[in-house]
């Protein structure tokens, strides 16, 4: 099946960038105890996976170097992780012998993953699918994966600071640059500023309107603040910006039974 030419671009773009993955890969998958998002937010604070997961399957939709896949399989879940950089893929096979794990990594895009519908009970993406794939998808695609009654959660930026990202691809700033309503592809291939691949992303209204459409219900909505400690620019985005709006939203939903 012929794919949309962002699902290359952004293969290309992570499979280029892998190398530069590695040293935080390897810590996460180290730590026992998950942070969360841009800013390392305690797990406790956050909550994106079920404390126990024993029995559980899960799967991570777009899984980068796979340390969320860890943390699941350390939770007692069954996992299986889909990505579409062979590079970063190949972060997460070495690190998934070195820790003696189960988990099952497939190439692939995780708007169509090869698995029959109903099969899991979980689904994550700590940005991933919910940043590089189009939500008009990837959602969708989640959503027949999961079970009656079966859950996702994930993590990606706010609209909010997408509404304040320039465009010549430098860091947010204080004012609205971009339309928030109508939001959908960022295509960041040709800016001035550290080009990359193409994000999505959607009005708060328009992510409603999603899940109602594919019979997900919200459980938890979750607006995240940079903590008074935080410093610097991760990923353009400013910690004083951070530390006073939403970068980052978490949403945890429930498939209708």
């Amino acid at each position: 099946m012929t794919q949309p030419d962002y699902v290359e671009e952004n293969r290309r773009t992570w499979n280029e960038d892998a190398p530069n993955w590695v040293a935080a890969g390897e810590a996460s998958w180290a730590s026992e105890v998950p942070t969360w998002g841009q800013w390392a937010i305690p797990d406790d604070e956050v909550g994106l996976l079920p404390a126990d997961m024993t029995e559980l399957t899960a799967i991570e939709l777009g899984c980068g170097t796979g340390y969320v896949s860890r943390w699941m399989e350390r939770r007692g879940a069954s996992v299986v992780a889909i990505d579409v950089s062979e590079g970063q893929l190949a972060t997460a096979k070495r690190l998934g012998e070195e820790h003696g794990s189960r988990i099952e990594w497939l190439h692939g895009n995780a708007e169509t993953v090869p698995y029959p519908d109903g099969f899991f009970d979980f689904a994550v993406s700590e940005y991933g699918a919910a940043l590089w794939c189009d939500p008009y998808a990837w959602i969708p695609e989640a959503v027949r994966l999961l079970r009656p009654g079966g859950r996702l959660s994930f993590l990606t930026n706010s609209p909010i600071v997408t509404s304040c990202f320039p465009m010549d691809g430098s860091e947010a700033g204080f004012k609205l640059v971009r339309p928030y309503f109508g939001q959908h592809m960022f295509d960041w291939t040709s800016v001035e500023i550290d080009p990359g691949g193409v994000e999505f992303n959607l009005a708060i209204s328009d992510w409603f309107s999603l899940f109602r459409q594919h019979g997900l219900q919200v459980v938890d909505f979750l607006e995240l603040q940079a903590p008074e400690s935080a410093t610097g620019t991760p990923f353009v985005v400013p910690a004083d910006w951070a530390k006073s709006h939403p970068s980052e939203i978490v949403w945890k939903l429930r498939k209708k039974p």
